[in-house]
């Protein structure tokens, strides 16, 4: 049966796909749209079947942000081309939208949710694999939620490949967003050292401790000045005996370098702060309040919030592709594969 080129424009407007399938699936139906629809979204759902085992790192995060609620996601394409495809790009917004309003528990549950369109997200991803052509997967969502007397600060950094969210109480807006800025550049994983697993200390201190040696040896033959080697990582590991020593550990080298007992009190606690930076080192890399601001790198973040009467009470950081394994192409073993084959 001949289609008309109005009915392919319909069907096409109504299902986003090529001009090609459009026809196909209307002469296929003898035109009838509504079993044109049908049999487009069987074969969608084929076409994402064949695609489930591939890898897609790449993508997009997503944030939407409404009264007190915000939901970042982070949904996946196989390259980062398609992450610019306004399909894919309103497909991602419009999750984060109804992830926020509606607050599911899972994912499977939020896949249930129903679009502007009517259709299931689940249907509007297999709608999406099969137009654009590439596996597009919904990887993750977290629902963050404040008080009215705090504030949310959003950020998004390279089109969208981090997406940050803070909760920040006794600051502005701005504020917020400046810290979620800072937490997109400079990867915090926690926000305190109280949030750090000893272990996790532990074994951090020993490799550190390898990679400083390691760069001494180097500085050794340049000349160079010698690291410090620290003996802890963490402010978790600095108890009271830890500094009740190091303070009796100073001042018996002052008094071996003759210095007035009087003026202790003026060099010790100088000392006893450097001895704090030198040994906090897992805590500068790992948590949000001691690295240094990066708006103003004389302080640390802690100390910086402190000095204007805010708190940061959380911060949740999407990167895309973070923890995927990705499939890494050897291009001269894909060539000789091929030249094997063609023999």
């Amino acid at each position: 049966m001949a289609v008309t080129a109005k009915e392919v424009k319909e069907l096409r407007d109504r299902t986003g796909v090529g001009m090609m399938d459009a026809k196909n699936a209307l002469v296929e139906v003898d035109g009838d749209m509504d079993k044109a629809i049908a049999l487009l979204r069987e074969k969608g759902m084929a076409k994402a079947a064949k695609k489930a085992d591939r890898i897609a790192a790449e993508g997009l995060t997503g944030i939407f942000a409404e009264g007190n609620t915000a939901a970042i996601v982070e949904v996946n394409s196989e390259t980062d081309f398609v992450a610019k495809n306004e399909q894919f790009v309103s497909l991602v917004n419009e999750t984060a939208k109804l992830i926020a309003q509606n607050k599911p528990a899972t994912n499977e549950e939020a896949l249930t949710l129903k679009t502007a369109d009517g259709e299931t997200l689940e249907a509007a991803y297999i709608n999406a694999t099969q137009v654009i052509g590439e596996k597009i997967a919904f990887r993750r969502f977290s629902i963050v939620e404040k008080n009215d007397d705090e504030s949310f600060g959003t950020y998004k950094h390279n089109g969208g490949r981090i997406g940050v969210v803070t909760i920040l109480k006794g600051g502005d807006d701005a504020l917020a967003k400046n810290l979620a800025m800072h937490i997109a550049a400079m990867k915090p994983e926690v926000l305190s050292y109280t949030d750090l697993d000893p272990n996790f200390i532990e074994t951090e201190v020993v490799a550190l401790k390898a990679r400083q040696e390691i760069e001494n040896e180097d500085r050794k033959r340049t000349g160079k000045t010698l690291l410090r080697i620290p003996t802890y990582g963490s402010q978790l590991q600095l108890t009271d005996e830890v500094i009740a020593t190091t303070k009796g550990e100073l001042e018996k080298e002052l008094a071996a370098q003759g210095k007035p007992e009087k003026i202790w009190d003026k060099i010790i606690p100088g000392q006893l702060e450097k001895f704090v930076i030198d040994n906090t080192q897992i805590d500068q890399q790992y948590t949000l309040l001691a690295q240094l601001y990066v708006l103003d790198d004389k302080k640390t973040v802690g100390k910086f919030l402190e000095g204007v009467g805010a708190e940061i009470k959380s911060f949740t950081r999407f990167e895309v592709g973070d923890g995927i394994e990705k499939k890494e192409d050897n291009f001269v073993e894909e060539v000789m594969a091929q030249a094997k084959g063609a023999k």
